[in-house]
């Protein structure tokens, strides 16, 4: 997978189409728009990634497509794991979880199974791909 060398126009594009389109993913893809507050700025960061159904909730990768570093976003839902999901039309208010140990190991190799490019993340990654669960709180 060849990453756009421009990522902040890239996302600034596809969430715009997004949201033009009412929730719909350009090509078919499964995507949501996670808003999270800057770590550092306590901004709104909003980051288009792939959507993941596990059982009633959504899963997202922290994966960074393999990178040694977790995305920025991880990074931020740690510091405050209050959400905004924008998913198939909807937005609400969610709680990120972050599953550790034994969990995230059977979860991570549930999303592996059905995505093996995954495998592939966490091998070149070189620390453990976070998996993080979006439980609803209330619409938002």
């Amino acid at each position: 997978m060849t990453l756009p060398t421009d990522m902040k126009a890239h996302n600034e594009a596809l969430i715009a189409q997004f949201r033009a389109n009412g929730g719909t993913a350009p090509q078919g893809r499964s995507l949501l728009l996670l808003t999270t507050t800057g770590a550092r700025t306590g901004q709104p960061r909003t980051t288009p990634m792939m959507a993941i159904r596990y059982d009633d909730r959504l899963l997202v990768v922290a994966s960074n497509a393999g990178a040694p570093k977790h995305p920025d976003w991880y990074r931020n839902l740690v510091a405050d794991p209050r959400v905004t999901v924008e998913f198939e039309g909807e937005a609400y208010a969610a709680r990120a979880a972050v599953p550790r140990g034994e969990n995230r190991d059977r979860i991570f190799a549930w999303v592996v199974d059905r995505y093996p490019f995954f495998a592939d993340h966490q091998a070149k990654a070189g620390r453990t791909i976070p998996v993080v669960l979006l439980e609803r709180t209330y619409a938002a």
